[in-house]
């Protein structure tokens, strides 16, 4: 008998390789390679050409840009990060934790638009037509024209697709599909990568619009290769925790629109419901007069959100104090102490810091530098900062504030929620006129800021 010709692949870059490695020489990890049969096909991996018309390169002065029309639905924070709306055509990954309700938002979405009058066609690779339709009976859902289809074979699916001619896909999840022609097993590089791609030429030849679900890893990114990723029109991370209701829908790629938008939901009995103003929702339960609170400007994509960073200084009892943070990268917590050591004369090498964004945000942007460093020293003094302020501002090393972008937002943002004093950068108070309802204080350093918002030491 002949023996099958294999071929060993990367769970994680798609690295392939003759024989087994321990160690994947292309993303340096550990364990990652593993065994997939090669297919006698030659022609499995060959895509048809479309020579229905000649291509030819054009000047891109000749070329007529077209704005691309938008599916909108009834969640406007769906809408916005996604750039406006669904894009006909357009090949949409989303993943998240395991419960954390990504097909929730599917269904729901996939009712809404059904509601207008759309056919929509669900596949459920994971559960059974009877399983999706408890979970549509618990949010309501009862639409003609939304089709649940429970099917794992691509070509299947294809020929469903064909057959009803839906204006949107959903294919829960792609980790379960498989085609038939690749030998290894779903959810492995080869049928994810091919999988993927049939669903794109599907999408782009129809004109449908294809959202599809993608598994995490324990680290947080989407299970499969990293090339998953580049092939989709967008990539959505739907984040939060289990045990509390509200979820954030993070947009990290979208090639219709800007990246980084946010948009939060509340996980309720009757399915996601929308949070229209998130900065209420996350300082609705602030402790006023506590030290080590401070109320930041933060910017998400093209969103400003009010959020509170909540420090805690205390004395350590080993030799190496211990620096936590929650939301924020930890790597600029010990950053920010060196500066408050350095420039301002805080001694804080034997103090434990542990700092937490309230709300279960994640903020990643040098603009929240200085309301850390002062809610540090709000928590080292155990003196409160006054609970009308609010800081923006990026800290240097030598502890000058540096100017931050897309001030203005900000700023009305903060006089919209009756704060009645900001603190920015002394750069930023060029070029345009604050609100009359709010007072805006420029700063050049670390200490000038502390002596306005906790008074002189």
């Amino acid at each position: 008998m002949a023996k099958k010709k294999s071929k060993f692949v990367c769970q994680e870059c798609g690295y392939e390789s003759a024989k087994w490695m321990g160690k994947c020489p292309a993303c340096h990890q550990w364990n990652t390679l593993v065994e997939e049969v090669v297919s006698k096909d030659p022609a499995r991996h060959v895509f048809q050409a479309d020579n229905s018309a000649s291509k030819k390169p054009e000047k891109i002065t000749a070329i007529h840009s077209e704005k691309e029309p938008r599916i909108t639905t009834k969640m406007p924070e769906l809408n916005r990060v996604l750039g406006g709306g669904i894009v006909p055509g357009s090949l949409v990954l989303i993943g998240g934790d395991p419960g954390i309700g990504k097909s929730t938002l599917l269904l729901q979405v996939s009712s809404q638009l059904a509601d207008k009058g759309m056919p929509v066609l669900y596949i459920s690779g994971e559960e059974s037509a009877r399983q999706t339709k408890l979970r549509a009976d618990r949010l309501s859902i009862n639409s003609e024209e939304l089709y649940v289809l429970p099917e794992t074979n691509l070509a299947e699916v294809v020929n469903q697709i064909e057959s009803i001619d839906p204006k949107f896909v959903v294919i829960d999840s792609i980790q379960t599909i498989y085609r038939e022609e690749v030998t290894s097993a779903p959810g492995s590089v080869s049928q994810v990568r091919e999988c993927t791609s049939e669903l794109m030429r599907v999408a782009k030849s129809k004109g449908i619009p294809i959202f599809i679900v993608g598994h995490v890893t324990k680290e947080g990114s989407i299970a499969g290769p990293r090339l998953l990723e580049h092939m989709v029109d967008a990539v959505l991370y739907f984040e939060g925790e289990q045990h509390h209701t509200f979820r954030i829908l993070r947009g990290v790629k979208n090639r219709f629109g800007s990246t980084n938008e946010m948009g939060i939901f509340e996980m309720k009995e009757k399915g996601l419901e929308e949070v229209d103003n998130p900065s209420e929702i996350f300082l609705e339960e602030r402790s006023q007069g506590a030290a080590g609170s401070t109320i930041v400007a933060s910017m998400e994509g093209t969103r400003p959100v009010l959020v509170e960073i909540q420090a805690l200084i205390s004395p350590t009892t080993f030799g190496n104090p211990r620096r936590m943070a929650t939301g924020l990268d930890h790597n600029r917590v010990p950053l920010l102490m060196a500066v408050l050591e350095k420039r301002v004369g805080l001694l804080l090498q034997n103090q434990d810091a542990y700092l937490k964004v309230a709300g279960g945000v994640k903020l990643d942007e040098p603009a929240i530098d200085l309301a850390v460093a002062i809610s540090i020293a709000s928590s080292f003094r155990n003196q409160a900062s006054k609970a009308d302020d609010v800081v923006v501002g990026e800290v240097g090393l030598t502890g000058e504030i540096r100017r931050v972008a897309r001030i203005e937002q900000r700023v009305q943002e903060a006089a919209k929620l009756g704060f009645k004093r900001v603190i920015i950068p002394q750069k930023n108070l060029e070029g345009w006129t604050p609100p009359d309802n709010i007072e805006v204080v420029g700063v050049n350093t670390v200490q000038e800021a502390l002596s306005i918002t906790l008074g002189e030491r």
